[in-house]
């Protein structure tokens, strides 16, 4: 479905599309975004602005979807200089996006994953039609994870009933090395 080009704004860390009929075809088109005051949407209508994260922006922004606006600077954003903004605003920005658009390639859907305490939950059909089957941590090549730090995350995924899945980018390719933990 091509819904043209949608005018965004960006506010501090947060792009808002405005327009709540563009952003419930945002949503609709690939659950991009979240509406404002709505913490599980039950319908792909709403009447709310619908916020996106940085990732989401960015990529959006690359496949045309979306224009991004700073009416603060009064200018259009490029890729390039959102790119920038969100450097200053994550932690390894580059790599989680690299991450973010690997996923969103291979046709999943993304969704921040702070409450499972990881970079991103992965759905392989969009929220609240299935459960996020993965959670990913981006990890950078040259770092290294202690066995704490996977016993940690293996409880974790196991608790919330996810995959844990590191993902790393090695010779300008994203890899993923998933766990599965049992009992003996």
């Amino acid at each position: 479905m091509d819904i043209g080009v949608i005018n965004a704004e960006l506010i501090r860390n947060r792009v808002i599309v405005w327009n709540f009929q563009d952003g419930s075809k945002l949503y609709k088109e690939g659950f991009y975004g979240k509406p404002l005051g709505i913490r599980k949407p039950k319908s792909f209508e709403f009447e709310r602005p619908l916020e996106l994260s940085l990732f989401e922006s960015l990529y959006l922004l690359s496949k045309n979807k979306i224009e991004v606006f700073d009416k603060l600077n009064d200018q259009r954003l490029n890729n390039e200089t959102l790119i920038k903004i969100a450097k200053e605003n994550f932690i390894e920005f580059e790599d989680k996006y690299r991450v973010y658009y690997d996923l969103r390639e291979r046709g999943y859907v993304v969704r921040p994953g702070l409450k499972f305490g990881a970079d991103f939950g992965v759905y392989v059909h969009g929220p609240g039609i299935d459960h996020a089957p993965f959670v990913v941590h981006v990890l950078q090549n040259i770092s290294a994870i202690s066995s704490i730090e996977m016993v940690r995350a293996g409880r974790l995924a196991g608790t919330v009933r996810k995959k844990f899945v590191i993902a790393t980018i090695a010779m300008d390719k994203v890899v993923y090395y998933m766990f599965t933990w049992f009992k003996p």
